[in-house]
């Protein structure tokens, strides 16, 4: 096993002792969970999340699709992906994406592939977020948007300006970011190793 190889996350099965909910909100849901950890009797409270994707869309100019959108929780105008969250039961998470793709962008693509894997924010959230490489791109029907939605502002941007954009500090969303980041490195090596759309994910939740 090489060095590269042995870097992988582990699923952990931990005994929990008692679960509560402290509160149920529209779309999120705050937990607290006792659990055993090497002996010890641990506290933790989290923020039980349905999971999301995301949507990497390139175009045959290797332009990415960004969106601007505001964001309440920080108070910005925020340059992202198209996203959204996984909030239909049992739905795959390509057919998500593809949905997503749809709704916020009015694009369907043809070519699919895995990005990347992430766990936000690991210490308060159990949030997983796939991201996909949509290319292949088409217009679809105009969805009918609302609310922060109904403002949605669409650019397109080259791919490696958008790279730059993050490493000066001028785009923050994680999804984006780490999105076109997967992107240039997957472009650069030709596209080669990426996961199919239907590749299982280490934990989905």
């Amino acid at each position: 096993m090489s060095e590269a190889d042995s870097v992988k996350d582990e699923i952990a099965h931990l005994d929990v002792s008692h679960r509560e909910l402290l509160h149920q909100g529209h779309l999120l849901t705050f937990v607290s969970e006792t659990f055993d950890y090497s002996g010890d009797e641990m506290r933790r409270e989290f923020v039980q999340h349905p999971g999301a994707v995301g949507v990497i869309a390139l175009d045959e100019k290797d332009r990415v699709l960004t969106i601007r959108q505001y964001r309440h929780p920080i108070r910005s105008w925020s340059w992202e992906a198209p996203a959204g969250l996984l909030d239909v039961v049992d739905e795959p998470l390509l057919v998500a994406a593809q949905r997503e793709l749809a709704e916020e962008a009015d694009l369907a693509a043809t070519d699919w592939a895995v990005l990347l894997d992430l766990v936000s924010s690991p210490g308060m959230s159990n949030e997983f977020v796939r991201v996909f490489l949509a290319r292949g791109l088409s217009a679809t029907a105009v969805y009918a948007r609302e609310g922060e939605e109904a403002d949605i502002e669409v650019r397109w941007v080259p791919l490696d300006d958008v790279v730059a954009a993050a490493m000066r500090g001028d785009i923050r969303n994680a999804i984006l970011v780490a999105g076109v980041f997967a992107a240039a490195n997957a472009r650069d090596r030709g596209w080669a190793g990426l996961r199919t759309p239907d590749a299982a994910p280490l934990q989905r939740r």
